[in-house]
Formats: C-alpha cells, structure tokens, sequence
C-alpha cells in the first residue's frame, strides 16, 4: 500500500484539504442556519437536550466537491457521481429547511441516484464463488445500482440520530474503501472514499458530542450517496470474487441497524419513515451508555467489522489457488472478532430475544404507547385533554 500511496499522493492530499475545508467552513455554515431557523429542536429521535442548527451537509458537500474538482479526473464516472451528490444535497438541504413528505423525498433520492448510471456507474456484472463472471442486462444493473444507492442513502440518514456517530461511521467506512479501492487499482474511486472521510474527519471537530451542529438530512443523503456509488464504481465492477462481499461486511452497521429498525416499525404498524428512538444507538443509551460511549462503540464495532474487510483482501490465504495455514487462521481469527463484537452487540442491546429479564422491560419501553381505556377517559375528561 505505502507503493501505491507514493504514486497516487493525492489520496492523501484530498483527505487532508477535505479536512480543513470542512472544519473552516461548517461554523460559518451554522451561523447561516441560525439565522434562517434551521434548527433541531430537542425532541422525536434526537438526544439533544437544546437547540442545535443543522444543514452542516452544505460544508461536508463542499469538503468534497473541492478536492475532487482539484483530484479527480471529471469526463466519465466521478463527474455522474459528482452531479449527483449535488442533487442529493439539494433534496437534503430542503427537506432540513422545509420538510418534504416521504413520497416527494424519496422522489428526489431516486433521482440522484439515476445520474451516476448515465455516466457508466452501474452495476454491469457480479463475480459469484464457483460460478465466476455473471453479466447482467441493463436494465436490471441499472435498477439494482438505483435501488443500492437509495438503500444506503437512508441507511446513512436513519443511522444520523446521535452526536458525531454518522461522521463516525462513514469516516471509517471511508477510509476502508479508499484502502479496497487504491490496491484495486481504481485511483480516483480510491481519492474520492479519501475525501470522504478526511470531511467526516473534519466535522467531527464540531459534530461529536456535545454537538455544535448537525450534519442533517443535506449531509446523510451525501455521505450515502457517494459511499454507494463510490463502492460501485471502486469495488463491485472488478473480477475479484471476495470483493462482492466487501461493500456489504463494510456497511454492515447502518444495514443492520436499518434493518432492525425497519422490522419494528413494521411489526407495531408504523410509519418506516417516522421518528422513533428504536436505533441501537437509542438502545445504547437506553441501558446505561453516555452518548460519546455509545458512538465510539459503535465506531469499534464498525472498525472491526472493516478490518475483516481489509484482511480478507489483502492477507493472501489462497494466493496461487491453494489454500495457506498460517494465512487462512490470521484471517480467520479476524473475521471471529468482529462477528464476536458483533454477537456481543446484538445480545447486549437485545436485538434477538434471549432467556434475559431484561428484555420484556426493554419492549415495553420501546412500545408505542396505547390508548386510554374508554372507561378512564369518560371519567375524568381533563386527564384525557391532557
């Protein structure tokens, strides 16, 4: 890697100006949404205990779009990636400022992930184990790579409900594809994942508990954006069979945390897009953890989980076609620790039921709450208004 870096500098030098951009910028940024009354009031799933301006998705933005206008080569691919954040960041920044139903915001995310397939970003084929080299029709490619990006869009944004964890998580997920992607030979896919987490890096300065500002709806749906597109164009459109998986082991903690979100909402008949406190991180925070220490152990558990990415790439325990010892239980041994870290959150926060006496009281405090009895309320009327 340290040959890769000597030849390809500017991975380093586009985290770094995304970096600086970011933390120059973003308090200006939240003087500006003061003033229009961009604010998160403290109530719904945030843990803000006052007032905190967002919209600091414009200085993420522009932490990117910089380096990469000055890195990037913008006649094919980064350019589609590129327009396409820029719309993502609009839908964002008005849904921060007004509020956009879920029907005309999910419009606006779909839109901005078509424009990366128009510039050839789109998922042509898939290299499956023992089978090798699928190709898939357009159509298909193109509605898989809309559906991939849109998925981690909200993925990102539902995963946006606590100080710095978010900028965390996407400087880490960041990171671990720039390294895939560079040893992968893809330069620019490589500085781009840079850029990103040198901008999650930056406003971290500002977003980590307590948080100065919020990044918001403009900069999840960036940060979503371009982490899906840039592992399309990076990572899935190569030859390797163990690249396939990468994506999904890398951004497991907003897919898990997604997921389970999702199925509570379902099983209790809520709306997908409504605010609860039902994330993990809330879970965290439910059972005794601060919120610093619940993001770092969020950040571990993705690390970890990155880790074993990065040595299933790059630890050679079937070089040749023949499988190696020492190699295979290296990068056994790291794969076990973060399924480990991961089987002691999934217990830990009680996502699946186990013989624990906690858990009732945990659901039930996660529960919506139900209606009065018809009874009580004809009792006493001003109890009821109240």
């Amino acid at each position: 890697m340290l040959d890769e870096l000597r030849d390809s500098p500017e991975v380093l030098y586009g985290a770094a100006i995304a970096l600086g951009v970011v933390v120059l910028l973003t308090p200006a940024v939240g003087g500006m949404a003061r003033l229009l009354g961009v604010v998160d009031r403290p109530e719904g799933r945030r843990l803000n205990r006052r007032p905190v301006p967002r919209l600091g998705g414009l200085a993420i933005f522009l932490g990117v779009l910089v380096p990469a206008l000055a890195f990037l080569d913008l006649s094919g691919e980064m350019r589609g990636i590129l327009l396409g954040a820029a719309v993502a960041c609009v839908v964002g920044a008005v849904d921060d400022f007004r509020g956009l139903s879920p029907p005309v915001k999910l419009a606006g995310q779909v839109l901005a992930a078509a424009i990366p397939p128009a510039f050839g970003v789109w998922v042509d084929h898939f290299t499956f184990p023992f089978v090798g080299v699928v190709d898939l029709p357009v159509v298909l490619g193109v509605a898989l790579t809309v559906v991939w990006v849109v998925a981690v869009m909200n993925m990102v944004n539902f995963l946006d409900g606590m100080d710095g964890l978010a900028a965390g998580v996407c400087a880490i997920a960041g990171t671990t594809f720039a390294v895939l992607a560079l040893s992968l030979g893809k330069v620019d896919a490589a500085v781009l994942s840079a850029v990103v987490a040198g901008a999650c890096v930056g406003f971290l300065r500002h977003n980590f508990f307590p948080a100065r500002i919020f990044m918001g709806d403009s900069g999840a749906l960036v940060l979503g954006f371009t982490l899906a597109s840039v592992s399309i164009a990076g990572l899935l459109k190569t030859a390797s069979t163990v690249v396939l998986f990468l994506p999904l082991v890398v951004l497991a903690v907003p897919i898990i945390d997604t997921s389970f979100v999702v199925a509570k909402r379902l099983k209790y008949r809520r709306p997908i897009y409504g605010a609860d406190r039902s994330h993990l991180h809330h879970r965290f925070v439910s059972i005794g953890f601060s919120q610093r220490r619940a993001a770092v152990t969020m950040w571990a558990w993705t690390a970890s989980l990155g880790a074993a990415a990065l040595a299933t790439r790059f630890i050679p325990f079937r070089a040749g076609g023949e499988w190696h010892l020492w190699e295979t239980v290296a990068v056994v041994g790291i794969a076990l620790g973060a399924l480990a870290f991961s089987v002691y959150v999934v217990y830990l926060l009680e996502i699946v039921k186990l013989a624990n006496p906690r858990i009732r009281r945990r659901e039930r405090e996660l529960e919506p709450p139900t209606a009065a009895p018809a009874a009580a309320g004809r009792r006493s009327p001003a109890r009821r208004s109240a």
